[in-house]
């Protein structure tokens, strides 16, 4: 006899029907037991009607449910309880026309995107396999699969011959007669977003948890969603370091290209796509990535510090993707993060679930030039700093010509949130660059020279 309640284990002093709520639940999920006639800590209580409760109980489970449950009167402390065996249902099981579904110790009913996972997992059907019937191949972005085409052409020969886009898909197995699955839409699409809205990654300079002083949307199709990140981020985001080896001068981002481009692609190709867009946070001296959708049951997060089976959410979307090239192996992604991370002299890599979903951390230390000679720190000047200066000198040409400017005016016309406006003024203020006169709403800015 349990000790406790968990994921399979419930106890109830007294039989109500709403304790089918958590048979449910059980059926939902990997099966379970519940005790009627035993309190919170394991212990036996007086039990009324017990053999009525035995005869009733499989009854109601199966006018209620629709499913049978193995149905036993037993003794504990010479007490009688009764005994519920619940197993897994392959079928999705309601309960009063509502699903429930069994996590930890907890039973609680679906709804919204939970229940649209649910519901397309018990069907045996992914999300991205499911055509999309109002689709045409007229959605599909013609260069993206000659770009696609040209990439996979080492590793499947057959997929650069074709022709016709439409072959291609077909051969991918993207396609059921003339429509296109959702995976279609993903990967080669012209716009995405008109038929799945949270498509896109968002990617946010942070000074504070609070306070984004610059942010991008990124769009299209995967394909393009992970160069052009990787692109927003050399030329916005990440400082450029530049260092020498011997005589020769490099440079390179703070954190490895590769280790980050492995990260996003990890991030478009294993995201759920029911739920919240790609979120990429940039701070002075982090980088936060995060997407929706949890860790695989199979897996632990201390897996993914070795060679680990590799669970895929979307098949589909990683089967192009490593036809692509821009896969290597299954299984090896975050291994990769972090020996790429080592290599370059930084910390380890953080993988951690949180809030619904999968989320890796990349930390700042000691790189090219850091614990070097004063040439090398010398030739450190950012990107990122350079960004900052030029966009402070665009805020003071534009208040001189026009002194009563507002922070919404500025971000419209430099192109950053009011958030990140008020931060560079602050800055400005700081270095004593500009001033405000006058009340705070109807006063001006007098830049200094």
């Amino acid at each position: 006899m349990p000790k406790k309640e968990k994921q399979n284990i419930e106890f109830k002093e007294i039989w109500r029907d709403d304790v089918l709520k958590t048979i449910c639940g059980f059926a939902n999920a990997e099966g379970g037991i519940v005790y009627i006639g035993v309190d919170d800590k394991g212990k036996s209580v007086p039990l009324k009607d017990s053999k009525k409760l035995l005869e009733d109980i499989p009854n109601k489970i199966r006018d209620m449910l629709g499913i049978v449950a193995e149905v036993k009167l037993k003794k504990l402390n010479k007490k009688s309880i009764i005994w519920i065996k619940v197993d897994k249902y392959k079928a999705p099981i309601s309960y009063k026309g509502k699903f429930y579904m069994r996590s930890g110790s907890t039973t609680s009913d679906l709804r919204g995107h939970s229940l649209s996972r649910f519901l397309l997992s018990s069907s045996g059907t992914t999300w991205e396999s499911v055509v999309e019937p109002d689709s045409s191949t007229k959605d599909v972005n013609v260069e993206t699969v000659r770009y696609f085409q040209d990439l996979a052409k080492k590793r499947y020969p057959f997929i650069a011959k074709e022709k016709e886009g439409k072959s291609v898909l077909q051969k991918l197995n993207l396609m059921e007669g003339s429509k296109l699955k959702r995976a279609a839409i993903l990967l080669f699409g012209k716009n995405p977003r008109k038929y799945f809205t949270s498509a896109f990654v968002q990617v946010g300079r942070f000074v504070s948890d609070s306070e984004v002083i610059s942010t991008d949307r990124i769009e299209g199709n995967l394909f393009e969603q992970l160069e052009n990140t990787i692109q927003t981020l050399r030329i916005k985001y990440l400082e450029n370091r530049f260092y020498y080896e011997g005589i020769y001068r490099k440079e390179d981002m703070i954190y490895p290209e590769d280790a980050l481009r492995e990260a996003v692609t990890n991030a478009i190709i294993h995201r759920d796509y029911i739920g919240s867009h790609i979120q990429m946070k940039i701070y002075n001296d982090e980088l936060h990535l995060w997407n929706v959708g949890e860790l695989s049951k199979e897996i632990t997060f201390a897996q993914l510090k070795r060679e680990h089976p590799s669970c895929l959410r979307n098949e589909l979307l990683a089967d192009v993707f490593f036809k692509a090239g821009l896969i290597e192996s299954w299984g090896r992604g975050t291994l990769k993060i972090i020996n790429e991370c080592k290599a370059k002299g930084l910390p380890e890599p953080k993988f951690v679930g949180e809030q619904g979903g999968f989320s890796v951390t990349f930390k700042k230390g000691k790189v090219h030039g850091e614990a070097g000679d004063e040439r090398s720190k010398a030739t450190h000047k950012t990107t990122q700093e350079a960004t900052q200066e030029t966009t402070q000198e665009k805020i003071m040409s534009l208040l001189q010509d026009n002194p009563r400017l507002t922070r919404n005016q500025l971000a419209e016309q430099i192109g950053i949130t009011p958030d990140g406006i008020k931060y560079h003024l602050d800055q400005l203020r700081k270095t004593g660059k500009i001033r405000h006169k006058g009340a705070t709403k109807k006063g001006y800015w007098e830049v200094i020279k």
